[in-house]
C-alpha cells in the first residue's frame, strides 16, 4: 500500500456488486465521489442501496451513475428523493475524458463496484469492465474453487 493512502474498510462498505465480478472482467478501477440530496445519504448510510443493475454513462463531459437503486428515507416525507434518479459522479476532466474514450469500443462498460463512506464522503468505485463468456465464468468458478481447496490443505500443514 503506497505511503499515505488508506484503504477503506469494511465497516465503512455500504454496498458492494458481487454480481459485476462475476459478470465482468474489470481491467480499471476509478474512485469518485457522488452528488447525493440529504435524504438520499440518510438511506446509504442506514445500507439501502442496490447497485446490481447499475452502470455509468459519459454525457456532456459529465459521468452519471444511472439505475441505481436508493431507497427513500423513511423519516424523508415530503423532501424524499426519486429511488432511481441518475446521480453525477465527481471525476476529474481528465478521466471523464479517458472513461468516454474507452466506452466507444464495442462490449465495453463501465459498472459500480462498491460504495462506501470516506471522511464522511459517499464514494463509488467504478470499473471499467468487459462482459465474461459463460466459459469465461465457469473457468472463474473453478480456479477459485481450485484456490480455495490448496488454502484448505496448506492450512493443515
Amino acid at each position: 500500500m503506497a505511503k499515505g493512502k488508506k484503504q477503506h474498510n469494511n465497516d465503512n462498505l455500504m454496498a458492494q456488486n458481487k454480481k459485476a465480478r462475476h459478470d465482468y472482467s474489470i481491467s480499471e478501477t476509478y474512485e469518485a465521489g457522488i452528488v447525493l440530496t440529504g435524504t438520499e445519504i440518510k438511506s446509504i448510510r442506514a445500507r439501502r442501496i442496490n447497485l446490481k443493475d447499475g452502470f455509468v454513462q459519459i454525457r456532456n463531459d459529465q459521468a452519471y451513475m444511472m439505475n441505481v437503486h436508493i431507497s427513500e428515507y423513511a423519516e424523508g416525507n415530503q423532501f424524499n428523493h426519486d429511488p432511481l434518479r441518475n446521480r453525477k459522479l465527481l471525476l476529474h476532466k481528465k478521466q471523464i475524458r479517458k472513461l468516454a474514450q474507452i466506452t466507444q469500443d464495442k462490449g465495453v462498460t463501465i459498472v459500480p463496484l462498491k460504495v462506501y463512506l470516506k471522511n464522511g464522503f459517499a464514494k463509488v468505485l467504478i470499473g471499467v469492465a468487459t462482459g465474461k463468456h459463460e466459459y469465461d465464468k465457469r473457468e472463474t468458478i473453478k480456479r477459485r474453487d481450485q484456490k480455495r481447496q490448496i488454502e484448505r490443505v496448506m492450512k493443515h500443514y
